[in-house]
Protein backbone atom coordinates (compact mmCIF):
# COMPACT_ATOMS: atom_id res chain seq x y z
CA UNK A 1 0.00 0.00 0.00
CA UNK A 2 1.33 3.50 -0.75
CA UNK A 3 1.41 6.50 1.49
CA UNK A 4 -1.69 7.94 0.07
CA UNK A 5 -4.05 4.88 0.43
CA UNK A 6 -2.90 4.28 4.17
CA UNK A 7 -4.02 8.04 4.42
CA UNK A 8 -7.20 7.51 2.65
CA UNK A 9 -8.05 4.46 5.22
CA UNK A 10 -6.52 6.20 8.31
CA UNK A 11 -9.45 8.08 10.37
CA UNK A 12 -9.51 11.95 10.16
CA UNK A 13 -7.85 13.50 13.37
CA UNK A 14 -10.59 14.87 15.84
CA UNK A 15 -10.58 18.75 16.17
CA UNK A 16 -9.39 19.74 19.65
CA UNK A 17 -12.37 20.62 22.27
CA UNK A 18 -13.76 23.82 22.40
CA UNK A 19 -12.25 26.67 24.01
CA UNK A 20 -13.33 27.51 27.83
CA UNK A 21 -12.74 29.64 30.83
CA UNK A 22 -11.49 26.27 32.60
CA UNK A 23 -9.42 25.36 29.55
CA UNK A 24 -8.18 29.02 29.79
CA UNK A 25 -7.43 29.00 33.28
CA UNK A 26 -5.53 25.78 32.82
CA UNK A 27 -2.64 26.76 30.31
CA UNK A 28 -2.20 30.13 32.01
CA UNK A 29 -1.73 28.03 35.02
CA UNK A 30 0.60 25.69 33.23
CA UNK A 31 2.41 28.44 31.92
CA UNK A 32 3.00 30.82 35.23
CA UNK A 33 3.87 27.77 36.66
CA UNK A 34 6.78 27.25 34.37
CA UNK A 35 7.87 30.95 33.62
CA UNK A 36 7.43 34.47 34.86
CA UNK A 37 5.37 36.53 32.92
CA UNK A 38 3.81 40.20 32.68
CA UNK A 39 0.17 40.61 31.57
CA UNK A 40 0.45 41.87 28.10
CA UNK A 41 2.72 38.54 28.21
CA UNK A 42 0.02 35.79 29.67
CA UNK A 43 -2.17 37.64 27.39
CA UNK A 44 -0.09 36.96 23.94
CA UNK A 45 0.40 33.59 25.15
CA UNK A 46 -3.68 32.58 25.91
CA UNK A 47 -4.38 34.49 22.33
CA UNK A 48 -2.00 32.60 20.20
CA UNK A 49 -3.30 29.46 22.08
CA UNK A 50 -6.80 30.16 21.21
CA UNK A 51 -5.86 31.19 17.53
CA UNK A 52 -4.38 27.21 16.90
CA UNK A 53 -7.27 25.70 18.47
CA UNK A 54 -10.04 28.11 16.94
CA UNK A 55 -7.72 27.53 13.05
CA UNK A 56 -7.95 23.33 13.83
CA UNK A 57 -12.14 23.99 14.75
CA UNK A 58 -12.76 26.56 11.96
CA UNK A 59 -14.16 29.08 14.99
CA UNK A 60 -13.37 32.45 14.79
CA UNK A 61 -10.81 33.73 17.55
CA UNK A 62 -12.13 37.13 18.52
CA UNK A 63 -15.05 35.38 20.31
CA UNK A 64 -12.71 34.39 22.86
CA UNK A 65 -10.50 37.98 23.72
CA UNK A 66 -13.20 38.58 26.74
CA UNK A 67 -12.58 34.82 28.06
CA UNK A 68 -8.79 35.77 27.92
CA UNK A 69 -9.42 38.92 29.22
CA UNK A 70 -11.21 37.63 32.57
CA UNK A 71 -8.51 35.07 33.08
CA UNK A 72 -5.52 37.73 32.89
CA UNK A 73 -7.44 39.96 35.31
CA UNK A 74 -8.62 36.91 37.51
CA UNK A 75 -4.52 35.98 37.81
CA UNK A 76 -3.84 39.64 38.49
CA UNK A 77 -6.33 39.86 41.19
CA UNK A 78 -4.88 36.75 42.90
CA UNK A 79 -1.53 37.90 42.59
CA UNK A 80 -0.15 34.84 39.86
CA UNK A 81 1.34 38.07 37.89
CA UNK A 82 2.09 41.44 38.76
CA UNK A 83 4.09 43.58 36.22
CA UNK A 84 6.49 45.40 39.17
CA UNK A 85 7.98 42.21 40.77
CA UNK A 86 8.24 40.80 37.35
CA UNK A 87 9.89 44.05 36.06
CA UNK A 88 12.17 44.48 39.50
CA UNK A 89 12.90 40.42 38.78
CA UNK A 90 14.34 41.12 35.15
CA UNK A 91 16.13 43.94 35.88
CA UNK A 92 18.34 42.19 38.34
CA UNK A 93 18.81 39.17 36.44
CA UNK A 94 19.75 40.86 33.11
CA UNK A 95 21.94 43.27 35.33
CA UNK A 96 24.12 40.70 36.83
CA UNK A 97 24.49 38.83 33.45
CA UNK A 98 25.78 42.40 32.08
CA UNK A 99 22.16 43.89 30.79
CA UNK A 100 22.23 47.46 29.63
CA UNK A 101 19.80 49.77 31.01
CA UNK A 102 18.83 50.56 27.27
CA UNK A 103 18.63 47.07 26.26
CA UNK A 104 16.96 45.98 29.73
CA UNK A 105 14.07 48.66 28.77
CA UNK A 106 13.83 47.06 25.13
CA UNK A 107 13.64 43.38 26.83
CA UNK A 108 11.04 44.91 29.38
CA UNK A 109 8.91 46.49 26.51
CA UNK A 110 9.12 43.28 24.08
CA UNK A 111 7.33 41.54 27.13
CA UNK A 112 4.37 44.33 27.31
CA UNK A 113 5.48 45.82 30.79
CA UNK A 114 4.80 49.17 30.59
CA UNK A 115 7.25 52.59 30.90
CA UNK A 116 6.53 53.77 33.64
CA UNK A 117 6.99 50.15 35.89
CA UNK A 118 9.98 49.84 33.45
CA UNK A 119 11.42 53.54 34.85
CA UNK A 120 10.51 52.58 38.67
CA UNK A 121 12.37 49.01 38.50
CA UNK A 122 15.55 50.56 36.79
CA UNK A 123 15.43 53.33 39.30
CA UNK A 124 18.21 54.26 41.54
CA UNK A 125 21.58 53.56 41.58
CA UNK A 126 21.73 54.07 37.76
CA UNK A 127 25.34 54.84 37.05
CA UNK A 128 26.56 52.58 39.68
CA UNK A 129 24.49 49.71 38.34
CA UNK A 130 25.50 50.41 34.71
CA UNK A 131 28.99 50.30 35.60
CA UNK A 132 29.12 46.97 37.28
CA UNK A 133 26.94 45.63 34.34
CA UNK A 134 29.25 46.74 31.55
CA UNK A 135 31.95 45.24 33.85
CA UNK A 136 29.79 41.96 33.71
CA UNK A 137 29.61 41.53 30.67
CA UNK A 138 33.22 42.65 29.28
CA UNK A 139 34.31 39.56 32.24
CA UNK A 140 31.96 37.53 30.36
CA UNK A 141 32.66 38.25 26.78
CA UNK A 142 36.78 38.37 27.93
CA UNK A 143 36.56 42.46 26.62
CA UNK A 144 38.93 44.89 27.93
CA UNK A 145 40.87 44.02 31.13
CA UNK A 146 39.47 40.72 31.02
CA UNK A 147 41.25 39.63 27.46
CA UNK A 148 43.81 37.58 28.08
CA UNK A 149 46.72 38.97 26.46
CA UNK A 150 47.89 42.32 25.02
CA UNK A 151 44.20 44.18 24.80
CA UNK A 152 45.88 47.40 22.61
CA UNK A 153 45.15 45.82 18.92
CA UNK A 154 41.24 45.45 20.58
CA UNK A 155 40.02 48.23 21.93
CA UNK A 156 37.91 49.35 19.33
CA UNK A 157 36.56 46.25 18.78
CA UNK A 158 35.89 45.83 22.60
CA UNK A 159 34.34 49.62 22.44
CA UNK A 160 32.13 48.63 19.95
CA UNK A 161 30.59 45.40 21.44
CA UNK A 162 29.89 47.48 24.73
CA UNK A 163 27.66 50.17 22.50
CA UNK A 164 25.98 47.60 20.26
CA UNK A 165 24.96 46.14 24.11
CA UNK A 166 23.55 49.36 24.99
CA UNK A 167 25.76 51.24 26.80
CA UNK A 168 26.91 54.55 26.54
CA UNK A 169 30.35 56.04 25.40
CA UNK A 170 31.76 57.44 28.57
CA UNK A 171 30.95 54.00 30.66
CA UNK A 172 32.19 51.16 27.77
CA UNK A 173 35.56 53.39 27.44
CA UNK A 174 35.65 53.79 31.69
CA UNK A 175 35.23 50.03 31.10
CA UNK A 176 37.73 48.95 28.19
CA UNK A 177 40.22 51.28 29.67
CA UNK A 178 40.01 50.30 33.23
CA UNK A 179 41.56 47.69 35.38
CA UNK A 180 39.40 45.06 36.04
CA UNK A 181 36.34 45.10 38.50
CA UNK A 182 36.26 43.61 41.82
CA UNK A 183 35.35 39.62 41.46
CA UNK A 184 31.98 39.64 43.06
CA UNK A 185 30.68 42.54 40.67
Amino acid sequence: MTDDENAAERPARKPPRKVTPAYLQRAALAYLERYASSAENLRRVLRRKVDKRCRLRGEDPAEFRDMIDEVVAKSLRTGLIDDTRYAQARVATLRRRGGSARAIQAKLSAKGVDRATIAEALEGGEEEDEEKAAHALARRRKLGPYRPGERAPYRDRDLAALARAGFRFDVARSVIDGERGDPEV
